[in-house]
């Protein structure tokens, strides 16, 4: 199962503010995503620019959307950066939530949907063709050793 680990923005991430100890906590986060990748569960991660590169996209009926641009309020409603791993269970997911290196801040946890949970709702060719996919992005994951 996918797990999407999400960095929850800080002042300083908003900012586009690195912390005083930058080198220190880029080395310790590669070491941590070496670790996953050696284990096999890093699919993606990356850290995201602060929400004043960003723009907002909302629907008000289909084909008619409103843009805003960034910044946007509420930073803790904003995300820093994430991870998706794939792992055998939430039990397993937690665990490496767990050792994320930071001092600081918060991260939460939420697990994908997968094909199997619309089975009923779309077509069998449909569900074929999302497995395929999903078989595809896991191929094309990074692969390395710590």
């Amino acid at each position: 199962m996918r797990y999407l680990m999400i960095v929850k923005a800080t002042p300083l991430s908003e900012a586009g503010e690195f912390p005083p100890d930058a080198e220190r906590m880029f080395a310790e986060m590669a070491e941590f995503n070496n670790e996953l990748i050696a284990a096999g569960v890093l699919l993606d991660g990356a850290g995201l620019k602060p929400s004043s590169a960003g723009k907002r996209v909302r629907f008000e009926g289909r084909g008619n959307t409103v843009v805003t641009d960034g910044p946007f309020a509420e930073t803790k409603e904003l995300i820093a950066g994430y991870w998706i791993i794939q792992c055998k269970d939430m039990d397993e997911a937690l665990s490496w939530a767990r050792r994320i290196p930071f001092d600081d801040g918060e991260v939460e946890l939420r697990p994908f949907h997968e094909p199997e949970d619309f089975e009923g709702y779309v077509s069998d060719e449909v569900m074929d063709q999302e497995k395929s996919w999903r078989e595809e992005q896991v191929a094309k994951a990074p692969k390395g050793t710590a």
